[in-house]
């Protein structure tokens, strides 16, 4: 969809790219189109799946701004806090130009809307159920200076950033995953999905721990986890958690899994995460998860281990336990 909006900008829209670099892919998923030569674009990406993809494709990718940019497009992240954030950023960084492209679902009328009231919009398309407008950096940086947030916010129960998952402080499904959780957890365990890293300490509160892995695929989340988990025994991986293996078999596996793709709910991707669980556990090892009571996860766990039973929850979510994994 954003690829068929700023290709339909720069053949249709009077939408004019420069046609030399550095032009900056701010937040673009991996399977966008190139709309630069390859030698002049620079992808700013921190989600590890897109990454990955990118690549693949011969792309330089870094979680990072660069130093400089002639132009910045900026693809429209879900969060608004942080989709004002990356637009100030990219204004104050493009010495040209600065492409902004979204979904409605993404609130994209909304940034049109108040883009309008503190810049000159050069141009904008509508197209696939969203939009694609374009401005002048020249003045733009302080302008939007306002809309920069900081790269860390400090919350009750530890450190966050802007965008990451339950940003304002612990998640009450991790708050009641990390509370069912036995005072005898041992051995060498990972956590999936770590996010910023509350239920990872809570985790480690549990003495007969020996090790735990923290796979995360965010990496803005990550860099937060490794500030608030300090414990040696933590290890850190910046990592697709679908994709992800230990060095050894895991005697626990513990998770709050993500179940959206974008805005859209994504059940196959809990059931992902359950079959790396397996995949990963010792023939001993059991599996902790909570999850949102809709959830089909159940048939997924029975096809995969002997024993499953709910340990926990409320009429919002349910805490199972499964182990005895099939071979």
């Amino acid at each position: 969809m954003s690829s068929s909006r700023l290709s339909h900008a720069v053949t249709s829209g009077g939408l004019v790219l420069p046609d030399s670099g550095p032009v900056v892919l701010y937040g673009a998923p991996g399977d966008a189109a190139l709309p630069v030569a390859a030698e002049h674009a620079r992808v700013v990406q921190g989600f590890r799946p897109d990454v990955e993809a990118w690549e693949a494709r011969g792309l330089p990718v870094s979680p990072a701004l660069p130093d400089k940019a002639v132009a910045v497009i900026v693809t429209l992240p879900r969060a608004r806090d942080l989709a004002e954030d990356r637009i100030a950023r990219a204004a104050a960084l493009a010495t040209d130009l600065v492409v902004v492209d979204g979904a409605k679902t993404d609130g994209i009328e909304a940034i049109a809307k108040a883009l309008r009231s503190r810049v000159e919009v050069l141009g904008q398309v509508s197209k696939a159920h969203g939009k694609c407008l374009w401005f002048r950096s020249e003045g733009a940086g302080q302008a939007l200076s306002g809309w920069r947030r900081p790269d860390r916010l400090d919350t009750p129960d530890g450190i966050t950033a802007p965008g990451v998952f339950s940003a304002d402080g612990a998640d009450p499904a991790s708050v009641a995953l990390a509370a069912a959780l036995p005072a005898t957890l041992k051995g060498r365990v990972a956590d999936l999905g770590a996010g910023w890293g509350w239920l990872s300490g809570e985790i480690l509160t549990r003495s007969g721990i020996t090790s735990l892995d923290l796979v995360e695929a965010d990496h803005s989340a990550l860099t937060c986890a490794r500030a608030n988990v300090t414990d040696p025994r933590a290890a850190f991986h910046w990592a697709d958690a679908t994709r992800w293996a230990p060095a050894a078999p895991l005697d626990a596996v513990i998770m709050n899994p993500p179940f959206h793709s974008g805005r859209r709910a994504d059940p196959a991707l809990g059931r992902a995460f359950i079959e790396v669980a397996a995949r990963v556990l010792a023939p001993h090892g059991q599996l902790w998860l909570v999850a949102n009571r809709h959830l089909p996860y159940e048939t997924a766990l029975d096809t995969l281990f002997r024993d499953t039973t709910e340990i926990g929850g409320d009429s919002r979510f349910k805490i199972l336990q499964a182990a005895r994994k099939r071979r």
